[in-house]
């Protein structure tokens, strides 16, 4: 592995940045609708979609663009908080989906649409910004927590335990939310298989608005604990022979994770594996110092989920395939490879 970190922090930044800003560019170019990539980036200037037609304006700036904006909050907040809870947990393994935290927000979020199904049609921005992601991040705290206590014992913390409490609880989540099928009308039932797909094609300025301010707070609050997470690289003893508070930091970063996670299954529904790949990836290259990990890690994940966007707008086209399919197919064999990394290990 250290024979990857030849890249400096800031170069990583930098190259990720560019080809971002590149991706960003590209993507509000693509879409069923056959727009000039000319006339996309017109349609976002004001002094320069005066002479295009209402309707290309009105994709690109209503539809393309929030789309393109969600997945670059939605990739961020993902992939810091994986790289977090890797750090909490001190293993290459930990990922809000594969631990059955993205389950449990999801179950939240589901609860929420159809119990306040009947609220949600006089109050639409109610059920965005208060009730779904509340009960989406209270079902990811309350699945973290019980991730960490079943885990973790007088020995510390055991991945096998954790990945086997994932797949329980990922196993009751995923019978809860049959259930609220079962139950759920015709509209909460689309809702919910939108949700539990992944897809960002619910994109609004409204969602954008709380997407951006989670990421903003995240990442501060994560950077502020960078050192500390540095320090619990090198185990909880340690740590708290270093003078840290561990179990405060553990409820702090747990209930952070927990928050950032169920915004993003708020907005976008259940997206994995973004958590695992990044932080990985980022790690592999710079090495695991949580003050550049997590600037680098912020950026990469928000090229993965757009690309990602951009691959299910266009593997099917004009149909749109939910992006969690895609990265569901991109992170399946990378998790499979790092199991075989693992192997003895765990």
């Amino acid at each position: 592995m250290t024979a990857l970190r030849t890249v400096s922090a800031k170069t990583l930044c930098i190259f990720s940045a560019v080809a971002l800003y590149f991706a960003t560019v590209a993507s509000i170019s693509m879409g069923a609708m056959n727009i000039s990539f000319t006339d996309s980036l017109k349609s976002i200037l004001p002094m320069m979609n005066h002479d295009l037609p209402a309707h290309v304006t009105m994709i690109v700036q209503q539809v393309r663009l929030p789309r393109t904006l969600l997945a670059i909050t939605v990739g961020g907040i993902l992939a810091i908080s994986g790289a977090v809870m890797q750090g909490l947990f001190r293993n290459p393994l930990a990922d809000p989906g594969i631990i059955g935290v993205s389950s449990g927000a999801a179950l939240g979020a589901a609860l929420a649409i159809v119990v306040f199904a009947d609220l949600a049609n006089h109050y639409p921005n109610l059920l965005l910004f208060g009730t779904v992601p509340m009960f989406a991040c209270i079902g990811g705290a309350i699945t973290t927590f019980a991730v960490y206590r079943l885990g973790t014992s007088s020995n510390g913390t055991s991945v096998t335990m954790m990945l086997l409490s994932g797949v329980a609880i990922s196993a009751l989540a995923g019978a809860a939310l049959g259930l609220l099928n079962y139950f759920a009308d015709d509209q909460a039932l689309r809702d919910l298989s939108l949700w539990t797909m992944g897809s960002l094609a619910g994109a609004n300025q409204k969602g954008l608005w709380l997407a951006f301010a989670t990421v903003i707070v995240l990442f501060i609050a994560y950077y502020r604990d960078a050192d500390k997470l540095n320090a619990m690289l090198l185990g909880e003893a340690e740590a708290r022979h270093m003078g840290i508070n561990v179990q405060s930091l553990k409820r702090r970063l747990i209930i952070l994770a927990a928050f950032g996670v169920g915004v993003t299954v708020a907005l976008a529904g259940m997206i994995g594996f973004i958590g695992l790949i990044v932080p990985h990836l980022a790690r592999m290259i710079i090495g695991p110092n949580y003050r550049s990990l997590l600037p680098v890690t912020l950026f990469m994940g928000a090229l993965l989920l757009l690309i990602s966007d951009m691959l299910a707008r266009t593997i099917i086209a004009p149909l749109d395939m939910p992006v969690g399919i895609v990265t569901a197919l991109l992170g399946a064999p990378f998790f499979v490879w790092l199991l075989i990394k693992q192997k003895g290990r765990i």
